[in-house]
């Protein structure tokens, strides 16, 4: 925990940079509400504050306001976490841990505060994963970071990291894009969906476990609406409101009453007339067209909010969960926008990740932004311990 002090000084240091960035802004109003908010760990930076001390109650990223941002997508976990925002104007910018370059300004360089990534104009979606990034720009996607397990779709044997954004090869016409832990995924505007990288634990969902170093369509799998990937495991909601799952399942991610890993899309149990589906690290939720919210997947510190600690490998409904608009997670919590404006969140806390200015853990939803913030979207690091509000 901060010191009284120390806390103080940082604070006050941040609300200058912030009023010296807006002219005419004032301490008060820099305190309230316009910025990005980011807590929980900070070992690297990865909250954006000019700090590198964990934070337990929402803090401002730097010079950065919510409503300068499109989109916010936080990669990488305890030894490797770093966060990138779309900007308005097609821009992007990225802090945090940058030990492949996933920052995409060229350098290995570690920074507590945003900047922007080089030479990327003219975005239209971002997505960040383990150590790797990724935009779309006029229907094509590229990449940078880490390329290991091929994840940037160079199309080459080469698994050298890129510092810069290079182009996914043989890719067109994409409307979104996931990244999850060594594996990319796009979906494109006909409602097919391609992967490229890692193929463990059948994660490109192609029907086996080789790693591809440029993209391929998962076969048998068509209308797709959305996407949203986890560490190791593919959510894709249909036109028809029903959601496929592949990739691993040790926890029950996949949700179809089963712990075994599939390399091909299979159904979510028991889930129908879906209006939302969200992945995080290793579990799943889905926001039905009645209001209400599901779970599935690791449970192992209360991360679906089910008032146990037991993995479900079927959806369970969480009646106590009102509202919600946006759901994301890292390795062991789970954070969600509500539309009265407030943010909540459960599951461990030793980093203070909830939020809630405590390091207690919660298997019911504690506040860490009130109603009235006006936020409607959150993040969280793929595999960490740090949260955004935006």
């Amino acid at each position: 925990m901060t010191p009284p002090l120390r806390r103080t000084l940082l604070t006050a240091l941040t609300l200058t940079a912030l009023t010296a960035a807006t002219p005419g802004l004032s301490a008060q109003a820099a305190a309230t509400d316009p910025w990005i908010r980011a807590w929980g760990d900070n070992a690297l930076g990865q909250l954006g504050n000019g700090s590198v001390l964990a934070q337990q109650t929402p803090a401002a990223v730097l010079g950065i306001t919510r409503d300068d941002v499109r989109e916010l997508a936080a990669g990488g976990g305890d030894k490797n976490p770093f966060t990138i925002a779309l900007l308005r104007d097609g821009t992007v910018k990225s802090w945090g841990a940058n030990l492949t370059g996933q920052l995409g300004n060229g350098t290995i360089v570690n920074q507590s505060f945003p900047a922007t990534v080089t030479k990327l104009s003219g975005v239209s979606e971002i997505a960040a994963g383990s150590n790797h990034a990724l935009a779309v720009k006029g229907g094509r996607v590229l990449a940078w970071g880490d390329n290991a397990k091929k994840q940037l779709g160079t199309g080459l044997d080469a698994t050298t990291p890129y510092r810069t954004p290079v182009d996914v090869q043989s890719l067109d016409k994409v409307k979104d894009v996931g990244a999850g832990c060594d594996f990319s995924v796009a979906l494109r505007q006909d409602g097919t969906v391609w992967t490229w990288g890692s193929g463990a634990n059948g994660r490109l969902g192609t029907g086996n476990a080789t790693d591809r170093a440029t993209a391929q369509q998962v076969p048998d799998l068509a209308d797709v609406e959305s996407i949203s990937v986890g560490c190791d495991h593919v959510l894709a909601l249909t036109a028809d409101g029903t959601v496929k799952a592949w990739g691993k399942n040790a926890e029950g991610q996949l949700g179809n009453d089963s712990t075994a890993d599939s390399n091909k899309p299979v159904d979510v149990a028991y889930l129908d007339a879906v209006a939302k589906v969200f992945a995080t690290s290793a579990s799943g939720f889905a926001v039905l067209d009645d209001g209400s919210v599901v779970g599935w997947g690791k449970n192992t510190d209360g991360q679906l909010s089910d008032g146990t600690k037991a993995n479900r490998t079927t959806p369970v409904p969480l009646d106590h969960l009102k509202g919600v608009q946006d759901v994301n997670g890292g390795v062991d919590f789970t954070l969600a926008a509500l539309d009265d404006g407030s943010v909540i969140g459960w599951g461990a806390n030793a980093l203070g990740q909830l939020g809630d200015g405590t390091t207690t853990a919660a298997t019911s939803p504690t506040t860490a932004l009130p109603p009235g913030s006006q936020i409607t979207r959150v993040s969280a690091t793929l595999t960490g311990k740090s949260g955004f509000a935006y």
